[in-house]
Formats: C-alpha cells, structure tokens, sequence
C-alpha cells in the first residue's frame, strides 16, 4: 500500500479543492453566509485524494491522468452533495417544502444549480489541469518514494 502516494495525493487535492473554493466564493450572491465552505471541500478533498489518486499510486503515468480526474470528479461530486444537503437542511428549517420527498428532490435541484455556477472557464480549467496534474504528482512520488 502506498502511503506516500496516499499522503501526497490527500494534500495536493485538498490544495485543489482549496484554491477552487476562493474561485467559487466570489460566484454566490452577496451577503450569503458561506460558514465551513472552503474548509469542508478541502476535507473532500482530502478524502478524495487518499482513497482515490493514493490507493491507485504506482501504477504508471498513463493511469496518472485518468485517476487524477477520477479523484476530481469524485472531490466535486462529494462537496456539491454535502453542500446541497446542508442548504436544503436549512431551507427546510425555515418550512420552505411541504414534504420530504419535495426536501429530497430539493437536493438534486440544488446540486445541479450549484453545478452549473461552477462551469465558468477558471473553475472548469482548474479543475481539470489540477486533477491531471496532481495525478501525475502523486504518481511521481509514489514511484520514488513507495
């Protein structure tokens, strides 16, 4: 088990989802209380990076790229569920759905508004040459240093 790979990937993509969450900020509306944001994607990030680009750490360049996005895709997947969540938590605090199935639905709905702020060209393209380029790092380190 690669434990530098593991550990290299975790801070590379928690530096990505970091950088990412100041690039995201400035697309919410003014006044919105952001509380944990960057902090909580920096966990996926985390997380994103140990269990995915780490745990596949050693096996070549070529499979570099595409764990690397794996990793990205995953690391966004995981911070727009859990924020999507949490907002229709507290929309639902505020007796904004008649029901659950309708706070459940909210959910998705949320997800994709969410996702859909973030396809700007900066966002876009960090994302991508920084999972494929950390990707690349962690492979690098895991072949060095196993």
């Amino acid at each position: 088990m690669p434990t530098t790979g593991r550990f290299v990937g975790a801070v590379l993509f928690g530096a990505l989802a970091w950088y990412t969450s100041l690039l995201i900020i400035p697309l919410f509306p003014e006044g919105t209380n952001l509380g944990w944001f960057q902090e909580v994607n920096t966990l996926f990030g985390l997380i994103a990076g140990w269990s995915v680009a780490g745990s596949r750490a050693g096996t070549g360049y070529v499979s570099a790229f595409s764990y690397g996005l794996t990793a990205m895709v995953a690391m966004v997947v995981m911070a727009l569920f859990f924020n999507s969540t949490v907002v229709m938590i507290e929309q639902s605090l505020r007796r904004r759905y008649g029901g659950p199935g309708e706070a459940v639905t909210a959910v998705f709905e949320l997800f994709m508004e969410h996702g859909s702020m973030m396809l700007t060209p900066a966002i876009v393209g960090t994302l991508v040459f920084g999972g494929t380029g950390a990707g690349l790092v962690v492979e690098f380190f895991a072949k060095r240093y196993p």
